[in-house]
């Protein structure tokens, strides 16, 4: 289900969230690391691939890049209710890639709690499938409705198998599948977080209530 345009970012974005957490202080760690993260993402990405599937579209993911500066644009706000337009960057800043390293030097003191939203996702609906079953011009484009769904169904799938993983006692994967949820759910930008927000505000803040309570246990009773 995966494409080899996928692949590269997916693993290059693991080695570096491997890297920000376990600052290669063991091969053991960093592997254990490596796996754990790997495994989480891949979990997020296929349930948003299956959950796009019965929407009558498909997603590709790929690495969080900022073409334009401006609040407007990190906060998905029109420039036309922005006091603060934004511009377009000569090269997409790759925010992905260096968010986690900062956040590991900013939050040095927290083990394990680095910036995880370093993937995001665009869908391509599949037209003439969709005209097939729902009739000429029926369901031709994505609401935000519809998109935000597809990225609900990576947080859940996270959150589900936080709760398989801390019952098969694997607790750093538990925490790990928790903290991806989390800076997934930040509404910034293209993130999932700001998809969900979009697409249902209420959906946004039941599953925001469902992470903090995660996070709570991952951080302080884990």
């Amino acid at each position: 289900m995966l494409t080899k345009k996928e692949i590269i970012p997916i693993i290059i974005v693991t080695i570096i969230l491997s890297f920000a957490m376990s600052m290669i202080k063991s091969v053991e760690i960093f592997l254990y690391a490596f796996v754990s993260i790997l495994l989480v993402i891949l979990i997020n990405t296929l349930a948003k691939k299956v959950a796009s599937f019965y929407l009558e579209s498909e997603i590709e993911v790929r690495l969080w890049e900022i073409k334009r500066t401006g609040l407007s644009h990190f906060l998905n706000i029109l420039p036309l209710y922005s006091t603060h337009p934004s511009t377009e960057l000569k090269r997409p800043f790759p925010a992905g890639a260096f968010f986690p390293i900062l956040s590991k030097i900013i939050l040095f003191p927290i083990n394990n709690f680095v910036w995880m939203a370093s993937l995001v996702f665009e869908v391509k609906p599949k037209i003439y499938r969709a005209a097939k079953r729902h009739g000429l011009y029926s369901f031709s484009e994505m609401t935000e409705y519809h998109i935000g769904l597809i990225a609900v169904a990576g947080i859940i799938a996270n959150l589900c198998f936080a709760i398989v993983g801390y019952l098969l006692n694997f607790p750093e994967f538990a925490k790990i599948s928790v903290y991806y949820s989390f800076f997934n759910l930040i509404p910034l930008s293209d993130l999932d977080g700001n998809k969900i927000f979009f697409g249902s505000i209420i959906t946004w803040s039941f599953l925001a209530s469902l992470v903090l309570i995660g996070l709570f246990f991952a951080m302080f009773l884990v």
